[in-house]
């Protein structure tokens, strides 16, 4: 019997705030995918999230997300 072993990225569902987004994260937002391209920090606490489609969304310190996270092995 042969050792399976992954050849994909591994997900993890995850809770993100303003602190911990990262880009590439993925949230769903009335019922469509938005993967985040980068972020942007306009005042203390506050997170300017800009998604691969070219949308915005602001955040504040407060908010809080369920996400997917794509771990990628090195």
């Amino acid at each position: 019997m042969s050792a399976w072993t992954s050849t994909g990225p591994l997900v993890s569902h995850v809770e993100i705030t303003a602190t911990t987004v990262q880009r590439g994260d993925v949230i769903q937002l009335r019922g469509r995918a938005c993967r985040v391209r980068d972020l942007v920090q306009p005042r203390r606490g506050a997170k300017q999230l800009v998604f691969e489609s070219g949308e915005l969304l602001a955040i504040h310190a407060r908010t809080r997300f369920a996400a997917v996270r794509t771990w990628r092995g090195r």
